[in-house]
């Protein structure tokens, strides 16, 4: 599994794999995102942005079936990035129970009441946070 910038990203592949995954916000993935290759083929995305000094949110992460069981290495992998990136947290929300029980097993910490939180409110799913160190 690589990690790649999108800018660095075959472009062929990244159409290909959004062709197939419509639910993805193009325009942000553009921006800040990365693809997840796996045996040449883009498989996955996410977006890695920070949203202050120190401080990311993993946003939009959209994997495949087929890239699916590999979603603890994958997650830490992202906190990797983002510690080169020297990220002192990590903010995620979450809208599938399964991905709760992931992150909690990842050493996420449940968020109820945060700046972070309350400056990006959401209906439905759970915040978490992890401390990079």
């Amino acid at each position: 599994m690589n990690l790649v910038a999108i800018k660095h990203a075959s472009k062929e592949k990244v159409e290909q794999f959004l062709d197939h995954n419509q639910d993805v916000v193009r325009d942000s993935l553009f921006k800040n995102g990365y693809v997840i290759e796996m045996d040449q083929q883009i498989e996955g995305c996410f977006i890695l942005e920070q949203v202050d000094i120190g401080v990311y949110w993993l946003k939009q992460l959209h994997v495949t079936k087929k890239a699916a069981p590999s979603l603890p290495v994958l997650l830490e992998s992202v906190l990797a990035l983002a510690k080169e990136r020297n990220a002192r947290s990590v903010y995620v929300h979450s809208h599938q129970p399964m991905v709760d029980v992931l992150l909690e097993a990842l050493q996420f910490h449940p968020q109820k009441e945060n700046v972070f939180v309350d400056n990006y409110s959401a209906d439905k799913g759970n915040w978490w946070s992890y401390n990079v160190s």
